[in-house]
């Protein structure tokens, strides 16, 4: 017996019919075993055309690509979240910011359960800037932290503030690590990624419409993030552990650096080069896909 899908809600079982809106998809008009069931790995990144240029990536990689195949949106009856599907993999879009990721997540691990998946993987894939790293340096998050470096996600659930645990698997990330160590392209760490809940001043940059605060004062929140052990900082990833925990999940967040935020905030290399940084995090997950089927 496999590892499936822990659903805490006691409520679905009573519903007739699941509509996951955001998808476009329902269990009275879709069979979710039938288009789902073999799904093993789940890649979830903020854009649908980085999300569509990874299923072609992986269908390459595994074999599974021929000429003139495209890859159709799953989700085409909404313009909210794209999916894509591959043999085992599914890559899904999940926009910017925790509340996006968040709705896109319920339905993604209700689609998971309806499809009776189990022995499931998921990471995220994406973009980040980076504290006291070399640009093009690829994060594995050992745990999501938030903007006071605590490992917690904080939510209000019918007026209550409810705390949920960010940390993450920490053998699947040892297992990225042990991949890009054997691809030995770029250089990746392990530390802690701060999720924030704004790109400006919540990540205190001093390039946004709003911002009361010096420069001394930012670089010195960035130096105390960084002896926290704060690697990174995007803005999904605390919702992403915290909701994959509750749901049994083993999941990772691979992030690209695109900049050093101790030396700007503004992205200053040219669109060739961060091209090549946005493929780093495929190319990691790609290759762990590769060697879990045996194809490495």
């Amino acid at each position: 017996r496999g590892n499936f899908i822990h659903l805490c809600n006691p409520h679905l079982e009573k519903m007739k019919e699941d509509i996951l809106y955001h998808f476009a998809l329902g269990t009275g008009t879709h069979d979710f075993p039938t288009l789902f069931g073999d799904v093993k790995f789940v890649c979830v990144g903020g854009s649908p055309s980085r999300m569509k240029a990874f299923i072609a990536y992986i269908a390459e990689e595994l074999g599974l690509a021929s000429a003139g195949r495209d890859f159709p949106n799953i989700c085409a009856g909404t313009d909210r979240y794209a999916m894509y599907k591959v043999g085992p993999v599914l890559s899904v879009s999940h926009g910017m910011g925790i509340p996006s990721i968040s709705i896109m997540l319920h339905e993604l691990i209700k689609l998971l359960y309806h499809a009776k998946c189990c022995d499931i993987t998921i990471i995220r894939i994406g973009t980040s800037g980076g504290i006291g790293l070399e640009p093009g340096s690829v994060v594995i998050t050992r745990q999501s932290v938030d903007a006071t470096f605590k490992p917690q996600l904080e939510q209000v659930v019918l007026g209550k503030t409810v705390i949920r645990s960010t940390n993450l698997d920490e053998q699947l990330a040892e297992e990225l690590m042990q991949c890009s160590e054997e691809i030995g392209q770029f250089n990746t760490v392990i530390g802690n990624t701060m999720c924030t809940l704004d790109f400006y001043e919540g990540k205190g940059r001093l390039d946004g419409a709003i911002c009361l605060y010096d420069e001394e004062e930012k670089l010195q929140y960035l130096k105390n993030a960084y002896e926290s052990g704060v690697r990174n900082i995007e803005m999904e990833s605390s919702v992403f552990a915290a909701m994959c925990n509750l749901s049994g999940v083993r999941a990772a967040v691979v992030c690209v650096t695109l900049l050093n935020r101790l030396e700007g905030d503004q992205i200053s290399s040219p669109h060739d080069v961060l091209v090549e940084y946005q493929q780093r995090p495929q190319k990691l997950v790609g290759y762990f896909i590769k060697k879990s089927l045996g194809k490495v």
